[in-house]
């Protein structure tokens, strides 16, 4: 199997699934929580999902899967090839806005990311790309943002590390240009990709990371934990992407001091 017959059959699930999710906004959510009243699920999450499972299951069935919903939240490993999902990432604004959110995939295999999907439903726009491909914005190759440091950027930060300055999140942001929120992670790493933010630093699970590092990658970016360990894949954490300069100055200046 190639991997440009997968990335034509993976665009071909992701607009499908875009175009059912565009049509659900039109009748009414059922929406549930999960953790508590802010980390909300819907009947759409969960339907695509199984949508884009049913999908990979079809098309590649010896392949595992990775994904936020219905009891596919845990993987002993990364081994073989692994396909990592969040249906709708950003759901408090699917739910609250009806737009700023993503579905995102990503492929893995033998745990090294080799496709990366970030599609900005709403905007129609899918960031996509992987190893040795580069990164695309649809059909459009874009090029390797700048190496830009801290004190010279717009910073993703997710607001309660900001609030409560853990691992110095409020220091850091004060040292950059300025901070922005957007509730989502796909968001924030297009961001990176366009070259309008230089990091990002939340509390994320790997299907809100593992796309778009596969995309990181390509352009260079570097992440972490907040520790600067690598990412565990395995549960939430605090996450750290930014340019190279960008990281290590937060890690030197503020983490490792």
């Amino acid at each position: 199997m190639t991997k440009e017959k997968m990335i034509i059959e993976i665009k071909e699930w992701l607009k499908e699934a875009a175009g059912y999710i565009r049509v659900s906004l039109t009748d009414e959510l059922s929406v549930s929580q999960k953790s508590g009243r802010t980390d909300l699920v819907t009947n759409i999450d969960e339907e695509t999902q199984t949508f884009l499972i049913k999908r990979i299951n079809q098309y590649y069935p010896d392949d595992r899967i990775l994904a936020e919903e219905k009891g596919f939240d845990t993987l002993d490993s990364l081994a073989g090839r692994v396909w990592i999902i969040d249906p709708i990432d950003g759901t408090m604004n699917f739910v609250m806005e009806q737009e700023n959110f993503c579905i995102m995939i990503a492929v893995f295999e033998e745990g090294i990311g080799q496709l990366g999907f970030i599609y900005d439903v709403m905007k129609d726009e899918l960031y996509w790309g992987g190893k040795g491909y580069g990164v695309f914005l649809n059909d459009q190759k874009l090029l390797q943002p700048k190496d830009t440091s801290l004190s010279e950027g717009l910073l993703g930060m997710n607001a309660y590390m900001y609030g409560k300055n853990i691992y110095s999140a409020g220091e850091i942001g004060h040292a950059s240009m300025g901070i922005r929120v957007s509730g989502c992670a796909g968001v924030e790493l297009i961001a990176m990709l366009k070259g309008n933010h230089i990091g990002y630093i939340s509390n994320l699970s790997p299907w809100d990371y593992a796309a778009g590092l596969v995309l990181l990658d390509e352009f260079g970016f570097k992440y972490s934990n907040i520790e600067g360990k690598p990412l565990a894949f395995a549960k939430r954490e605090y996450f750290l992407a930014a340019t190279p300069t960008t990281y290590t100055e937060i890690q030197e200046n503020f983490i490792q001091k």
